[in-house]
C-alpha cells in the first residue's frame, strides 16, 4: 500500500527528517509563503511512485496545496539552509536557500532516502532582498533538463512537480510564478563545508562531515581517517559526474561551489545548456562574460572547487597543519586521473572502441578536433558514428569539409577491422551511450514561449521525446537554424 494517504483532509509523507535534527545553526526554520491560487502544471507520477508517495494524493487539492506551499504535512520540518559559496571565484561567506525550503526528507520503499524541496516557496533569512520567488520559465526549464539529465543517465536532482502559482513576479518584466518540487539524495553542497569553516566552527563542521558520511558514504565509516576518505569520495564522484556531462555536451553554466554538490549529482540547473556544434570554448551563460565555467573548462572547474571542500576539511583532515595540507593535497591529485579515465573510456565507448589501446584515445581526440575545426553537431556526429558501423556514410555531411571526416574514418574503420566483432552488436552498443536526443536549446525555448502562452503541449511533446534519448526519433532532434543568433541562458533568480 502506499505510504502517501489521503484521510479526510490529511496528506502524509514518509518522513524522516535527519538534517533538521542537526545544530540550530545549520538552518533557518520557517514555513513557505502562501500563494494565492496554486494550479498543477505536471506531476511526475513515476518519480512519486520511487518515492512511495501515491500520485493520485499529489494530484489532490490537497497535494497542490502541499507542492505550492500553501499546506505543511504532517511529519515535515521546513527548514532553510545555511550554506557559502564562491561565486566565479569570488567567496561569499553566507548565501543559503533565498528562494527554497526544504519539507524534509522521505525514505523510499527500498529504504533510500531523499530531500523534498520545494523552490519558488517565499523569501528566507537568507533571501538577501529578493522575492524568494521563482518564474515559470527556469521552474519548467529545471524540469525539463533535469528530467532529460536522469533519463541520459547522468546522477541529478530529479522534479517531481510544477505548479503555478496565480501571482507574477518581476525580474526585467512581470512574469507568472511558479514553484519547482525537486527530489535530491541531499542538498548538501561544497559551500555547505565552507560555511562552517569559514566561521572556524569546527564543531559544526565535524557534525557536517558525519552526516555526510552517514547520508552518502556509509561504507566510510569505519575508515582510519573517514574524513579523509569523504573527501576522496566526493572527488571520485564529482569526477565521474564531469565525465558524464562531457561525453553529452553538456554545460552546467554557472559551476559555483554552492552548486557542486556532496553526493555527486547534478543540481542547480539555472544556465545551463547542451552545445550543438562542438567547440571546447562554448559559453551559454549570460552572466559569465569570460567564460569560466566555459565547457571545456569545466574538469578545472570542478578541481578547483574540490580544493576549496578540501580547505574547508584541512581542521578534520589531522591535527597538524603541514599534515593536514599533505592529505588535502593527495587527495586532489586523484582528481586529474579519475576524470581522465572516466572520460576516455566514454570517449572510446562512443566510438565503439570500449577498453581499447592507448592509440584509441588519440584517434578519439583527433574526431573532436576535426569536429570543432568544422563546426560539426556534437550529438548528431556521434550518433551517426552508429550506423557509420555499418557502412553508412552521413555523418561527413555534417562536417564543413567532409574531407576532414572522411580522413579520420579511414583510420578509424582500420582499427575496427582489426578489432574485429559483429558490426551490428557493436552499433547497438554505441547507441547505448551516444543519444539520438537531447533537449535542444531552441526547442527548449520553444516550448517555454508556448508555456507562457498557455500551450503545454510543445513542453510535453519535448518532455517526453527526452524521456527516450537513446531511441531513434525521426524528427525529434532538429539542430538550430544555421543563421541564428548566438544562444543566452539567463539564471532566473
Amino acid at each position: 500500500m502506499s505510504s502517501t494517504v489521503l484521510e479526510g483532509q490529511a496528506l502524509r509523507f514518509p518522513f524522516d527528517n535527519s538534517y533538521a535534527r542537526l545544530p540550530e545553526r545549520f538552518r533557518a526554520r520557517l514555513d513557505p509563503t502562501p500563494v494565492a491560487a496554486p494550479r498543477l502544471l505536471r506531476l511526475n507520477e513515476a518519480l512519486a511512485r520511487r518515492l512511495g508517495l501515491d500520485p493520485a494524493a499529489l494530484a489532490s487539492p490537497e497535494g497542490v496545496a502541499v507542492l505550492a506551499g500553501n499546506r505543511v504535512p504532517e511529519g515535515a520540518e521546513p527548514l532553510a539552509a545555511a550554506y557559502a559559496g564562491h561565486q566565479f571565484g569570488n567567496f561569499v561567506p553566507q548565501l543559503g536557500d533565498g528562494r527554497a525550503i526544504l519539507l524534509g526528507e522521505v525514505v523510499a520503499p527500498d529504504g533510500a532516502r531523499f530531500d523534498i524541496q520545494l523552490k519558488g516557496s517565499g523569501p528566507t533569512p537568507f533571501s538577501r532582498r529578493g522575492d524568494g520567488r521563482a518564474a515559470l520559465g527556469p521552474v519548467l526549464r529545471e524540469y525539463l533538463v533535469s528530467e532529460a539529465m536522469a533519463a541520459l543517465g547522468v546522477p541529478t536532482t530529479r522534479a517531481l512537480a510544477a505548479v503555478t502559482t496565480g501571482e507574477q513576479v518581476y525580474r526585467e518584466t512581470a512574469l507568472p510564478g511558479a514553484v519547482l518540487t525537486r527530489v535530491a539524495s541531499s542538498h548538501i553542497r561544497v559551500g555547505t563545508f565552507a560555511y562552517f569553516a569559514a566561521r572556524g566552527d569546527v564543531e559544526g563542521l565535524r557534525a557536517l562531515a558525519d552526516h555526510a558520511i552517514a547520508r552518502h558514504y556509509p561504507d566510510l565509516a569505519g575508515a582510519a581517517n573517514p574524513y579523509r576518505a569523504l573527501l576522496d569520495g566526493v572527488i571520485a564522484r564529482q569526477a565521474a559526474l564531469v565525465a558524464r556531462w562531457m561525453g553529452i555536451g553538456f554545460i552546467h553554466g554557472v559551476m559555483n561551489t554552492d552548486n557542486t554538490s556532496i553526493s555527486g549529482e547534478t543540481i542547480d540547473y539555472g544556465p545551463c545548456a547542451f552545445m550543438d556544434a562542438y567547440d571546447p570554448a562554448t559559453v551559454f551563460s549570460s552572466i559569465d562574460q569570460f567564460g569560466r565555467y566555459a565547457y571545456g573548462n569545466q574538469p578545472r572547474i570542478m578541481q578547483w572547487n574540490l580544493a576549496r571542500l578540501a580547505e574547508a576539511l584541512l581542521p578534520l583532515l589531522d591535527e597538524g597543519e603541514e599534515a593536514a595540507l599533505a592529505s588535502a593535497n593527495e587527495a586532489l591529485a586523484g582528481f586529474a586521473p579519475a576524470f581522465e579515465g572516466a572520460y576516455l573510456e566514454g570517449l572510446r565507448a562512443k566510438i565503439g572502441l570500449p577498453g581499447g589501446s592507448t592509440g584509441d584515445a588519440a584517434m578519439a581526440g583527433e574526431l573532436l578536433k576535426a569536429m570543432a575545426e568544422n563546426r560539426a553537431d556534437f550529438t548528431l556526429t556521434f550518433r551517426r558514428l552508429c550506423r557509420a558501423v555499418e557502412g553508412d556514410n552521413s555523418a561527413r555531411d555534417l562536417f564543413a569539409a567532409p574531407a576532414a571526416f572522411d580522413a579520420w574514418a579511414g583510420t578509424w574503420r582500420a582499427r575496427l577491422a582489426e578489432v574485429g566483432g559483429d558490426p551490428a552488436a557493436r552499433a547497438a552498443a554505441m547507441r547505448a551511450v551516444n543519444p539520438a536526443v537531447i533537449p535542444r536549446n531552441h526547442l527548449v525555448e520553444s516550448a517555454l514561449a508556448s508555456a507562457h502562452a498557455g500551450d503545454l503541449g510543445p513542453f510535453e511533446a519535448l518532455l517526453e521525446s527526452t524521456s527516450r534519448p537513446y531511441e531513434d526519433q525521426p524528427g525529434a532532434d532538429v539542430p538550430p537554424p544555421g543563421a541564428e543568433e548566438p544562444y543566452l541562458t539567463f539564471c532566473g533568480t
